[in-house]
């Protein structure tokens, strides 16, 4: 008997160990890096990496910084965006390890990074839209909650990563092994400009409670929700409806 818990407790700890140690590679999935026009693309140098930007300049105060999802090539959303903000500049970040981006992502780097991207366009254009799919939208809560944006959308966002895979994992003591657990739900509370929360109507990746305790920390007034129909997490940005709930809200964000 107590050799039969002795295996199941190794072998327990095994699995604890495996999800710690791999953990990252579950959260981030680089894809494929394909080379860019170099006509729209910049770089943004930090301390220990060198960032990718795909860019459309564009002179005048307002600006669109773009943080993707986790598995996200964000340079597909140029030329749509281009036609949709022609009166915006355009930076979508390519994160650490993405896109010919150097650098391994975490939480924290890519929050440095966030930042360092948003002082850099703050330095030519006052008026700064910020929008965040999945992953990215914690990065742009976070970010809203220290910078001062001019508006945000927040694409089937989360109010944890934490606990999210305390739902998948309920066995195993995620708070204490997980690494980056993007907490959207501490910053929410301190944004004070227009938000758009996107859901898809058939999300199967972010759980509709997630969003909706999301929702909850938010001051009143400030957060409003619209439901793109027809669509899943993935297939949110093929909807009509996708671009022209983001054109709205950076006309009013101007």
């Amino acid at each position: 008997m107590l050799s039969l818990i002795t295996v199941i407790g190794a072998a327990y700890a095994g699995v604890c160990a495996w999800l710690y140690f791999g953990q990252r590679a579950m959260i981030y999935f680089p894809p494929p890096y394909t080379v860019r026009s170099a006509v729209n693309t910049d770089t943004l140098r930090v301390a220990d990496a060198e960032l990718k930007l795909t860019v459309r300049p564009n002179a005048g105060p307002n600006a669109l910084v773009y943080f993707g999802g986790n598995a996200e090539d964000v340079a597909a959303n140029l030329p749509e965006f281009a036609e949709a903000f022609p009166e915006h500049a355009l930076y979508l970040l390519h994160y650490r390890g993405y896109g010919g981006s150097s650098g391994s992502p975490s939480e924290e780097a890519l929050h440095a990074d966030a930042l360092a991207l948003f002082d850099k366009v703050r330095a030519a254009h006052a008026n700064i839209v910020v929008i965040g799919r999945s992953l990215g939208s914690a990065l742009a809560i976070r970010l809203a909650s220290e910078r001062p944006v001019a508006g945000l959308v927040l694409v089937t966002p989360f109010d944890s990563i934490e606990a999210i895979a305390s739902q998948h994992y309920p066995w195993v003591p995620v708070s204490l092994l997980l690494l980056d657990k993007y907490e959207s739900w501490r910053h929410a509370s301190r944004i004070r400009v227009p938000t758009l929360v996107l859901v898809a109507e058939h999300d199967r990746i972010i759980p509709g409670d997630s969003t909706d305790r999301l929702l909850t920390r938010f001051a009143p007034g400030i957060a409003m929700r619209q439901l793109i129909s027809g669509v899943d997490h993935n297939s949110i940005s093929s909807s009509p409806q996708y671009l022209t709930a983001l054109q709205a809200l950076t006309r009013h964000g101007r």
